[in-house]
Protein backbone atom coordinates (compact mmCIF):
# COMPACT_ATOMS: atom_id res chain seq x y z
CA UNK A 1 0.00 0.00 0.00
CA UNK A 2 2.81 2.94 1.04
CA UNK A 3 4.51 1.35 -2.31
CA UNK A 4 0.99 2.21 -4.44
CA UNK A 5 0.62 5.32 -2.44
CA UNK A 6 4.38 6.86 -3.23
CA UNK A 7 3.79 5.90 -6.90
CA UNK A 8 -0.05 7.93 -6.99
CA UNK A 9 2.25 10.67 -5.53
CA UNK A 10 5.01 10.46 -7.88
CA UNK A 11 2.53 10.37 -10.93
CA UNK A 12 0.37 12.97 -9.76
CA UNK A 13 4.00 15.44 -8.98
CA UNK A 14 5.21 13.89 -12.41
CA UNK A 15 1.79 14.50 -14.27
CA UNK A 16 1.67 18.45 -12.47
CA UNK A 17 4.77 19.05 -13.85
CA UNK A 18 3.77 18.16 -17.15
CA UNK A 19 0.57 20.42 -16.91
CA UNK A 20 2.57 23.26 -16.39
CA UNK A 21 4.88 22.98 -18.58
CA UNK A 22 2.90 22.76 -21.49
CA UNK A 23 0.39 25.30 -20.21
CA UNK A 24 2.36 27.88 -17.95
CA UNK A 25 -0.10 30.06 -16.03
CA UNK A 26 1.92 33.22 -17.36
CA UNK A 27 1.61 31.83 -21.20
CA UNK A 28 -0.09 33.79 -23.99
CA UNK A 29 -1.16 37.46 -23.52
CA UNK A 30 -0.96 39.20 -20.17
CA UNK A 31 -4.80 39.87 -19.20
CA UNK A 32 -5.37 43.71 -18.31
CA UNK A 33 -7.94 44.98 -16.00
CA UNK A 34 -8.43 48.34 -14.62
CA UNK A 35 -6.57 47.99 -11.92
CA UNK A 36 -3.42 46.58 -13.78
CA UNK A 37 -3.71 48.71 -17.52
CA UNK A 38 -2.12 52.27 -16.29
CA UNK A 39 0.99 50.07 -14.38
CA UNK A 40 1.18 47.76 -17.73
CA UNK A 41 1.52 50.86 -19.95
CA UNK A 42 3.24 52.76 -17.75
CA UNK A 43 6.17 50.57 -17.34
CA UNK A 44 6.76 49.08 -20.79
CA UNK A 45 8.09 50.80 -24.06
CA UNK A 46 5.33 48.87 -26.45
CA UNK A 47 2.19 47.31 -25.36
CA UNK A 48 0.48 45.49 -27.94
CA UNK A 49 -2.88 45.06 -26.63
CA UNK A 50 -5.73 42.87 -28.10
CA UNK A 51 -9.49 44.08 -27.56
CA UNK A 52 -11.56 41.08 -27.70
CA UNK A 53 -15.53 40.27 -26.65
CA UNK A 54 -16.07 36.41 -26.24
CA UNK A 55 -19.32 36.74 -28.35
CA UNK A 56 -17.05 37.72 -31.56
CA UNK A 57 -16.35 34.97 -33.95
CA UNK A 58 -13.60 36.91 -34.94
CA UNK A 59 -11.95 37.72 -31.59
CA UNK A 60 -12.25 34.13 -31.27
CA UNK A 61 -10.17 33.16 -34.01
CA UNK A 62 -7.64 35.42 -32.91
CA UNK A 63 -7.61 34.58 -29.43
CA UNK A 64 -5.01 31.61 -29.82
CA UNK A 65 -2.51 33.08 -32.41
CA UNK A 66 -1.98 36.31 -30.39
CA UNK A 67 -1.53 34.29 -27.43
CA UNK A 68 1.28 31.98 -29.68
CA UNK A 69 2.72 35.64 -30.50
CA UNK A 70 3.21 36.78 -26.84
CA UNK A 71 4.86 33.39 -25.86
CA UNK A 72 7.15 33.94 -29.38
CA UNK A 73 7.55 38.18 -27.83
CA UNK A 74 8.41 36.86 -24.57
CA UNK A 75 11.03 34.38 -25.87
CA UNK A 76 12.77 37.01 -27.83
CA UNK A 77 12.63 39.93 -25.53
CA UNK A 78 12.67 38.76 -21.70
CA UNK A 79 14.18 42.37 -20.73
CA UNK A 80 11.58 43.79 -18.46
CA UNK A 81 10.03 46.70 -19.78
CA UNK A 82 10.70 46.22 -22.85
CA UNK A 83 7.37 45.23 -24.44
CA UNK A 84 4.14 43.30 -23.59
CA UNK A 85 1.87 41.58 -25.39
CA UNK A 86 -1.77 42.18 -23.55
CA UNK A 87 -5.51 41.44 -24.16
CA UNK A 88 -8.52 43.52 -22.63
CA UNK A 89 -12.07 41.01 -22.31
CA UNK A 90 -14.47 44.26 -23.13
CA UNK A 91 -17.23 42.94 -22.10
CA UNK A 92 -15.96 42.72 -18.17
CA UNK A 93 -13.86 45.45 -18.36
CA UNK A 94 -16.05 47.96 -20.13
CA UNK A 95 -14.49 51.35 -18.76
CA UNK A 96 -10.89 50.78 -20.42
CA UNK A 97 -12.48 49.72 -23.86
CA UNK A 98 -14.47 53.20 -23.90
CA UNK A 99 -11.61 54.82 -22.50
CA UNK A 100 -9.95 53.25 -25.25
CA UNK A 101 -12.99 54.31 -27.94
CA UNK A 102 -13.55 50.65 -29.47
CA UNK A 103 -15.78 50.52 -31.86
CA UNK A 104 -14.76 47.12 -33.33
CA UNK A 105 -13.80 43.60 -32.10
CA UNK A 106 -10.94 42.63 -32.15
CA UNK A 107 -8.79 45.48 -32.24
CA UNK A 108 -5.36 45.89 -31.92
CA UNK A 109 -4.36 49.33 -30.47
CA UNK A 110 -0.41 49.70 -30.34
CA UNK A 111 0.82 51.86 -26.82
CA UNK A 112 4.41 53.33 -27.05
CA UNK A 113 5.76 54.92 -24.02
CA UNK A 114 2.67 55.58 -22.21
CA UNK A 115 0.93 56.87 -25.70
CA UNK A 116 -1.44 55.13 -27.88
CA UNK A 117 -0.46 55.38 -31.56
CA UNK A 118 -2.78 56.94 -33.66
CA UNK A 119 -2.51 53.74 -36.30
CA UNK A 120 -3.59 50.35 -34.80
CA UNK A 121 -2.45 47.28 -36.03
CA UNK A 122 -3.50 46.10 -39.60
CA UNK A 123 -1.00 43.85 -40.52
CA UNK A 124 -1.30 39.86 -41.09
CA UNK A 125 -2.65 37.76 -38.27
CA UNK A 126 -0.40 35.37 -37.49
CA UNK A 127 2.11 34.46 -34.41
CA UNK A 128 5.05 34.90 -37.04
CA UNK A 129 3.94 38.59 -38.33
CA UNK A 130 3.18 39.82 -34.53
CA UNK A 131 7.23 39.21 -33.96
CA UNK A 132 7.77 40.75 -36.78
CA UNK A 133 6.28 43.50 -36.32
CA UNK A 134 7.32 44.05 -32.88
CA UNK A 135 10.47 43.62 -33.75
CA UNK A 136 10.27 46.46 -36.39
CA UNK A 137 8.90 48.83 -33.52
CA UNK A 138 11.61 48.11 -31.77
CA UNK A 139 14.28 49.08 -33.91
CA UNK A 140 16.03 52.21 -32.75
CA UNK A 141 13.98 55.11 -34.33
CA UNK A 142 17.18 57.41 -34.58
CA UNK A 143 19.60 57.53 -37.35
CA UNK A 144 23.35 59.06 -36.40
CA UNK A 145 24.95 61.36 -38.10
CA UNK A 146 28.59 60.56 -38.99
CA UNK A 147 29.18 63.69 -39.90
CA UNK A 148 27.58 67.40 -40.81
CA UNK A 149 27.53 65.94 -44.42
CA UNK A 150 25.10 63.77 -44.35
CA UNK A 151 22.90 66.68 -43.45
CA UNK A 152 23.64 67.42 -47.07
CA UNK A 153 22.10 64.12 -48.31
CA UNK A 154 18.70 64.03 -46.30
CA UNK A 155 15.61 63.79 -48.16
CA UNK A 156 13.94 67.24 -48.64
CA UNK A 157 10.48 65.70 -49.36
CA UNK A 158 10.27 64.34 -45.50
CA UNK A 159 9.83 66.01 -42.77
CA UNK A 160 13.02 65.64 -40.36
CA UNK A 161 13.62 66.38 -37.13
CA UNK A 162 17.23 66.58 -36.01
CA UNK A 163 18.90 66.74 -32.60
CA UNK A 164 22.43 67.68 -31.82
CA UNK A 165 23.70 66.38 -28.36
CA UNK A 166 26.96 66.15 -26.29
CA UNK A 167 26.46 62.69 -25.20
CA UNK A 168 23.95 59.48 -25.82
CA UNK A 169 23.75 59.50 -21.74
CA UNK A 170 22.42 62.46 -21.36
CA UNK A 171 18.29 63.01 -20.30
CA UNK A 172 17.54 65.64 -22.73
CA UNK A 173 18.60 62.37 -25.24
CA UNK A 174 16.47 59.53 -23.59
CA UNK A 175 13.69 62.39 -23.68
CA UNK A 176 14.25 62.63 -27.44
CA UNK A 177 14.65 59.32 -28.10
CA UNK A 178 10.85 58.59 -26.84
CA UNK A 179 9.86 61.31 -28.17
CA UNK A 180 11.05 59.82 -31.80
CA UNK A 181 9.93 56.36 -30.92
CA UNK A 182 6.19 57.55 -30.68
CA UNK A 183 6.05 59.52 -33.89
CA UNK A 184 8.80 57.46 -35.75
CA UNK A 185 5.92 57.06 -38.61
CA UNK A 186 5.66 60.61 -39.45
CA UNK A 187 8.93 62.08 -39.47
CA UNK A 188 12.70 61.14 -39.43
CA UNK A 189 14.72 61.42 -36.76
CA UNK A 190 18.51 61.78 -36.54
CA UNK A 191 20.56 63.28 -33.81
CA UNK A 192 24.78 64.05 -33.82
CA UNK A 193 27.08 64.12 -31.14
CA UNK A 194 30.36 65.37 -29.53
CA UNK A 195 32.79 66.39 -31.92
CA UNK A 196 30.72 65.90 -34.85
CA UNK A 197 28.25 68.29 -34.22
CA UNK A 198 29.97 70.70 -31.49
CA UNK A 199 29.56 73.82 -33.91
CA UNK A 200 26.01 73.00 -34.22
CA UNK A 201 25.26 73.68 -30.78
CA UNK A 202 26.57 75.75 -27.46
CA UNK A 203 28.70 73.54 -25.46
CA UNK A 204 26.37 71.60 -22.77
CA UNK A 205 23.37 73.18 -24.10
CA UNK A 206 21.45 70.64 -26.97
CA UNK A 207 19.61 71.41 -29.67
CA UNK A 208 16.78 70.30 -31.58
CA UNK A 209 15.75 71.78 -34.80
CA UNK A 210 12.62 70.49 -37.69
CA UNK A 211 13.20 70.11 -41.15
CA UNK A 212 9.77 70.98 -42.86
CA UNK A 213 9.03 68.68 -46.30
CA UNK A 214 10.04 71.56 -48.89
CA UNK A 215 8.25 69.95 -51.76
CA UNK A 216 4.91 71.64 -50.09
CA UNK A 217 5.90 73.86 -47.53
CA UNK A 218 7.36 77.24 -47.83
CA UNK A 219 8.84 76.98 -43.89
CA UNK A 220 12.15 77.15 -42.72
CA UNK A 221 14.02 75.08 -40.44
CA UNK A 222 12.60 76.10 -36.66
CA UNK A 223 14.32 75.60 -33.57
CA UNK A 224 12.17 74.03 -30.61
CA UNK A 225 12.61 76.57 -27.83
CA UNK A 226 10.68 74.65 -24.99
CA UNK A 227 12.06 72.22 -22.05
CA UNK A 228 14.08 70.08 -23.08
CA UNK A 229 13.50 68.03 -19.72
CA UNK A 230 10.23 68.06 -20.42
CA UNK A 231 8.84 65.20 -22.48
CA UNK A 232 5.13 66.53 -22.95
CA UNK A 233 6.41 69.73 -23.98
CA UNK A 234 9.06 68.12 -26.66
CA UNK A 235 6.05 65.65 -28.16
CA UNK A 236 3.46 68.24 -28.61
CA UNK A 237 5.99 70.36 -30.59
CA UNK A 238 7.24 67.95 -32.42
CA UNK A 239 3.59 66.37 -33.23
CA UNK A 240 2.88 69.63 -34.28
CA UNK A 241 5.35 70.06 -36.84
CA UNK A 242 5.40 66.29 -37.90
CA UNK A 243 1.77 65.36 -38.15
CA UNK A 244 -0.15 67.62 -41.09
CA UNK A 245 -3.07 69.39 -41.18
CA UNK A 246 -3.81 68.24 -44.10
CA UNK A 247 -3.01 64.42 -45.39
CA UNK A 248 -2.94 62.36 -48.33
CA UNK A 249 -5.09 59.52 -48.58
CA UNK A 250 -4.19 56.39 -50.03
CA UNK A 251 -5.77 52.94 -50.05
CA UNK A 252 -3.51 52.04 -47.34
CA UNK A 253 -4.33 54.27 -44.86
CA UNK A 254 -8.06 54.91 -46.18
CA UNK A 255 -9.76 52.99 -43.18
CA UNK A 256 -7.80 54.47 -40.81
CA UNK A 257 -9.03 57.76 -41.86
CA UNK A 258 -12.47 56.86 -42.36
CA UNK A 259 -12.77 55.07 -38.42
CA UNK A 260 -12.21 59.01 -37.21
CA UNK A 261 -15.26 59.61 -38.00
CA UNK A 262 -14.66 62.88 -39.26
CA UNK A 263 -16.30 64.22 -43.05
CA UNK A 264 -13.35 65.06 -45.36
CA UNK A 265 -12.62 67.85 -46.98
CA UNK A 266 -10.80 66.99 -50.56
CA UNK A 267 -8.39 68.02 -52.82
CA UNK A 268 -8.13 66.02 -55.91
CA UNK A 269 -5.18 67.14 -57.30
CA UNK A 270 -3.67 65.82 -60.85
CA UNK A 271 -0.08 64.00 -60.57
CA UNK A 272 3.00 66.17 -60.40
CA UNK A 273 0.71 69.48 -59.66
CA UNK A 274 2.68 70.34 -56.48
CA UNK A 275 1.70 73.95 -56.92
CA UNK A 276 -2.09 73.72 -56.49
CA UNK A 277 -1.21 71.14 -53.63
CA UNK A 278 0.98 73.96 -51.69
CA UNK A 279 -1.92 76.49 -52.31
CA UNK A 280 -4.17 74.47 -51.02
CA UNK A 281 -2.40 73.70 -47.65
CA UNK A 282 -1.61 77.04 -47.33
CA UNK A 283 -5.40 77.74 -47.26
CA UNK A 284 -6.36 75.33 -45.15
CA UNK A 285 -3.39 76.50 -42.52
CA UNK A 286 -4.32 79.81 -42.99
CA UNK A 287 -8.27 79.77 -42.86
CA UNK A 288 -9.51 76.75 -41.53
CA UNK A 289 -7.44 76.03 -38.70
CA UNK A 290 -10.40 75.94 -36.04
CA UNK A 291 -11.92 73.44 -38.36
CA UNK A 292 -9.08 70.52 -37.80
CA UNK A 293 -11.26 68.87 -34.74
CA UNK A 294 -14.47 68.74 -37.44
CA UNK A 295 -13.22 67.72 -40.62
CA UNK A 296 -9.89 66.06 -41.82
CA UNK A 297 -8.41 68.05 -44.88
CA UNK A 298 -7.26 65.45 -47.82
CA UNK A 299 -5.65 65.76 -50.81
CA UNK A 300 -5.85 62.70 -53.10
CA UNK A 301 -4.43 61.40 -56.15
CA UNK A 302 -6.64 61.79 -58.85
CA UNK A 303 -5.31 58.86 -60.66
CA UNK A 304 -5.45 56.71 -58.18
CA UNK A 305 -8.90 58.15 -56.94
CA UNK A 306 -10.62 58.05 -60.14
CA UNK A 307 -13.57 56.17 -58.77
CA UNK A 308 -14.92 58.74 -56.71
CA UNK A 309 -14.30 61.32 -59.29
CA UNK A 310 -16.53 59.22 -62.41
CA UNK A 311 -19.30 58.99 -59.01
CA UNK A 312 -19.27 62.94 -58.94
CA UNK A 313 -19.80 62.90 -63.02
CA UNK A 314 -16.09 64.39 -63.69
CA UNK A 315 -13.21 63.12 -65.26
CA UNK A 316 -8.90 63.30 -65.21
CA UNK A 317 -9.04 66.04 -67.07
CA UNK A 318 -11.69 67.99 -64.80
CA UNK A 319 -8.74 68.44 -61.96
CA UNK A 320 -7.87 70.05 -59.63
CA UNK A 321 -11.34 69.82 -57.63
CA UNK A 322 -12.57 69.81 -54.51
CA UNK A 323 -15.23 67.45 -52.45
CA UNK A 324 -16.39 66.90 -49.28
CA UNK A 325 -17.37 63.78 -48.45
CA UNK A 326 -19.86 63.40 -45.71
CA UNK A 327 -19.88 59.40 -45.54
CA UNK A 328 -23.32 59.69 -46.98
CA UNK A 329 -22.76 61.58 -49.65
CA UNK A 330 -20.17 63.97 -51.61
CA UNK A 331 -20.58 67.59 -52.43
CA UNK A 332 -18.60 69.53 -55.11
CA UNK A 333 -17.09 72.59 -54.49
CA UNK A 334 -18.51 74.55 -57.06
CA UNK A 335 -15.51 76.50 -58.90
CA UNK A 336 -12.18 75.36 -57.55
CA UNK A 337 -10.94 78.48 -58.51
CA UNK A 338 -12.99 79.82 -55.69
CA UNK A 339 -10.74 78.47 -53.26
CA UNK A 340 -8.41 81.34 -53.54
CA UNK A 341 -11.52 83.52 -52.69
CA UNK A 342 -11.19 83.95 -48.69
CA UNK A 343 -13.83 82.97 -47.12
CA UNK A 344 -15.21 80.64 -49.64
CA UNK A 345 -14.15 76.86 -47.97
CA UNK A 346 -15.29 77.87 -44.58
CA UNK A 347 -18.69 79.06 -46.11
CA UNK A 348 -18.39 75.29 -47.99
CA UNK A 349 -17.86 73.83 -44.69
CA UNK A 350 -20.54 75.72 -43.12
CA UNK A 351 -23.14 74.72 -45.63
CA UNK A 352 -22.16 70.86 -44.77
CA UNK A 353 -22.71 71.60 -41.27
CA UNK A 354 -26.04 73.40 -41.61
CA UNK A 355 -27.08 70.79 -44.10
CA UNK A 356 -27.56 73.64 -46.27
CA UNK A 357 -25.63 71.29 -49.16
CA UNK A 358 -28.17 68.57 -48.70
CA UNK A 359 -31.01 70.57 -48.74
CA UNK A 360 -29.93 71.69 -51.95
CA UNK A 361 -29.90 68.93 -53.23
CA UNK A 362 -33.22 67.96 -52.77
CA UNK A 363 -34.80 71.27 -53.18
CA UNK A 364 -32.55 73.58 -55.08
CA UNK A 365 -31.03 76.52 -53.97
CA UNK A 366 -31.90 78.58 -51.18
CA UNK A 367 -33.25 82.42 -51.37
CA UNK A 368 -30.20 84.19 -50.71
CA UNK A 369 -31.44 86.48 -47.97
CA UNK A 370 -29.33 89.35 -49.38
CA UNK A 371 -28.01 89.10 -52.77
CA UNK A 372 -25.56 91.51 -52.79
CA UNK A 373 -23.78 88.53 -50.28
CA UNK A 374 -25.15 85.71 -52.39
CA UNK A 375 -22.20 82.95 -52.60
CA UNK A 376 -22.51 80.54 -56.10
CA UNK A 377 -24.39 77.40 -54.68
CA UNK A 378 -23.40 73.60 -55.47
CA UNK A 379 -22.41 73.17 -58.88
CA UNK A 380 -25.03 70.48 -60.58
CA UNK A 381 -22.79 67.00 -61.01
CA UNK A 382 -23.79 66.22 -64.20
CA UNK A 383 -24.60 69.80 -65.14
CA UNK A 384 -28.69 68.62 -63.96
CA UNK A 385 -30.16 69.19 -60.71
CA UNK A 386 -30.15 65.21 -59.27
CA UNK A 387 -33.33 63.59 -57.07
CA UNK A 388 -30.03 63.21 -54.95
CA UNK A 389 -26.73 63.87 -53.99
CA UNK A 390 -23.62 60.87 -54.98
CA UNK A 391 -23.59 58.55 -52.23
CA UNK A 392 -20.50 58.37 -50.01
CA UNK A 393 -17.42 56.84 -51.99
CA UNK A 394 -15.26 56.58 -49.43
CA UNK A 395 -17.29 54.91 -46.45
CA UNK A 396 -16.25 52.03 -48.68
CA UNK A 397 -12.77 51.94 -47.30
CA UNK A 398 -13.88 51.83 -43.93
CA UNK A 399 -13.33 48.45 -41.52
CA UNK A 400 -14.00 45.38 -43.49
CA UNK A 401 -17.14 43.56 -42.12
CA UNK A 402 -14.83 40.03 -43.30
CA UNK A 403 -12.53 41.26 -40.45
CA UNK A 404 -14.38 42.86 -37.56
CA UNK A 405 -17.05 42.66 -35.43
CA UNK A 406 -18.25 46.10 -35.53
CA UNK A 407 -20.38 47.44 -32.51
CA UNK A 408 -23.60 47.00 -32.97
CA UNK A 409 -25.80 45.20 -30.42
CA UNK A 410 -23.86 41.93 -30.39
CA UNK A 411 -25.19 41.48 -34.25
CA UNK A 412 -22.25 39.68 -35.85
CA UNK A 413 -21.88 41.30 -39.47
Amino acid sequence: MVFLKSIKIFLFNFLTIIYLFYHPVNSGALQLSNDNIEMTLASNELVVINFYADWCRFSNLLQPIFDEAADKVKEAFPEQGKVVLAKVNCDVESSVAQKFHITKYPTLKVVRNGQTAKKEYRGQRSAEAFVEYVKKQLEDPIKELVSLRDLETLDDKKRIVVGYFDRRDLPEYHIFRRVATNLKEDCHFFAGFGDVVESMHPPGQPIIVFRPDVAVSHENDETYKGNYNNIDDLSKWVQVKCVPLVREITFENAEELTEEGLPFLILFFRPGDTETVKDYKAIIENELLSEKTNVNFLIADGDRFAHPLHHLGKSQSDLPLIAIDSFRHMYLFPDFKDMYIPGRLKTFLADLYSGKLHREFHYGPDEPQNKETETPHLQHVDQKRPTNPPESTFKKLGPSKQRYTILSPRDEL
